[in-house]
């Protein structure tokens, strides 16, 4: 597979479409050590146990955001489907499914081969580990709000106590004092 931990080795593989985590039919294929067309089919034959929560078909317009965003960064998830085909042979002539982290443990529970029960496994660890670091994030990100907040209000404070201290040291302007004691009148 690659020179990563296994768990490393799903995480790598798995995408964000809609905003949910996903793994792509070729690359659970893949992980679970058979084709994609007989991943899909025995996902068909078992329709009834992949809602739309579990898979779904991605647009033409996902894989080419997919496509795009893969191109910027590694270029691992999509070199196996480098497209649909557009009338010629070879490539993919169906738009891919994603698979959601219950989707990817049925489709291991219906394929029912060793490979697929010990790699499945690791397919739910690596989406718990994506799930930790953004819980993990998310409070982090709390954090720094709620200090964000404290520090700007010592910000205003501490302000306005400068201000007083300001306003204390500097003198009043000029007065005119009276002389003590007794004084003549001017003649």
């Amino acid at each position: 597979m690659s020179a990563l931990t296994p768990v490393e080795f799903v995480q790598s593989r798995i995408q964000l479409v809609r905003d949910v985590r996903v793994i792509l039919d070729t690359d659970l294929a893949k992980l679970y050590r058979v084709s994609t067309s007989r991943l899909n089919e025995a996902v068909k034959r078992n329709s009834d146990r992949f809602p739309a929560d579990f898979r779904f078909q991605l647009t033409p317009e996902e894989v080419a955001n997919l496509r795009s965003q893969i191109a910027i960064s590694s270029g691992a998830t999509l070199r196996a489907q480098s497209a649909i085909s557009n009338g010629t042979h070879g490539g993919r002539r169906s738009l891919p499914y994603a698979f959601t982290e219950y989707g990817a443990l049925m489709a291991a529970n219906v394929l029912n081969s060793a490979a697929a029960v010990t790699m499945s496994v690791q397919v739910i660890r690596a989406f718990i580990q994506l799930r930790q670091l953004l819980v993990n994030h998310t409070q982090l990100a709390a954090k720094l709000t709620e200090l964000d907040a404290r520090v700007g209000a010592h910000d205003s404070h501490l302000a306005e106590i400068i201000a007083a201290i300001r306003k204390l040291a500097a003198p009043e302007g000029p007065r005119h004092r009276r002389k003590i004691g007794f004084h003549s009148p001017a003649k």
